[in-house]
């Protein structure tokens, strides 16, 4: 039976456990003694804060080793010499190395710090959900002319800033030949090198042998670099139609401004 104390859906959970069974469900015994737990929640949430270092008079220690704000070693001194070099400059003391003996602080911008950091990791995530990962199939005896068009479509996909998987499909006994299968991947990664690298090298997953390429371009820098030969290309047509309407009318003006020969009156 559920106790007086028991109140919400617990209770209710509990109630309706007895009333379909006809007796107490100790599955339901935990929940209903001690509620909801939120300890998962919490851990969640533990999980997730990032701890910013400490600035200023938050650091608790007697002496750094300080760096300035240009990157120098000053040298270890005490916390209230690197804190008035600090406010001397108009920036923050951070302790950027906290379980060095002693620990590293660096004299900054800490606002600035914190944004630029905040925007790299925005772009970091930008370009990790835009990368896709492509997938580019082989088998093993593969001639030249569809391997040149798995080629020619693995370069668009790296061109574009997506990843690129390259999978080799055994069949029958070629299982027993997967050194093969290496040296066509290997074969494959060096006629793309110039526009990705081996993220992971050949792997046999399963009846398939699998290798990961990633672009040297990231998708922003892929689109921005496409972006700007649409561009070139546009501006070049576009001064190509120009050159083609001026020459008429430039050559229709030199013959109306070339001077027409008359008779000399003294020649007749």
């Amino acid at each position: 039976m559920y106790t007086r104390g028991q109140t919400g859906c617990c209770a209710r959970t509990a109630r309706k456990s007895q009333d379909r069974a006809g007796a107490w469900n100790p599955r339901f015994r935990r929940i209903v003694a001690d509620g909801p737990s939120h300890a998962k929640h919490r851990s969640t949430q533990r999980r997730h804060t990032i701890s910013e270092p400490r600035t200023n008079d938050r650091i608790r220690v007697p002496e750094v080793r300080l760096v300035g704000p240009s990157g120098e070693q000053v040298g270890v001194v005490k916390i209230e010499v690197a804190i008035r070099l600090a406010q001397e400059a108009d920036l923050d003391l951070v302790e950027v190395a906290p379980n060095s003996k002693p620990p590293v602080a660096k004299i900054m911008d800490y606002g600035k710090f914190k944004y630029e950091a905040a925007q790299k990791a925005k772009e970091a995530r930008r370009n990790q959900a835009n990368t896709i990962l492509k997938e580019v199939r082989f088998r093993l005896k593969i001639d030249k002319h569809d391997y040149e068009t798995k080629r020619k479509r693995a370069e668009g996909f790296l061109q574009a800033g997506d990843k690129v998987k390259a999978m080799i499909l055994f069949r029958g006994r070629e299982q027993s030949r997967p050194e093969q299968g290496v040296r066509l991947l290997q074969r494959f990664a060096e006629d793309v090198a110039e526009l990705g690298t081996v993220e992971s090298n050949p792997t046999i997953d399963g009846r398939n042998m699998v290798m990961i390429i990633s672009p040297l371009k990231n998708k922003s820098e892929a689109k921005a670099e496409a972006n700007a030969q649409r561009a070139a290309s546009k501006a070049r047509a576009q001064g190509r139609a120009q050159d083609a309407v001026a020459e008429p009318a430039a050559a229709a003006q030199s013959e109306t401004d070339s001077p027409q020969r008359e008779d000399d009156p003294e020649e007749k």
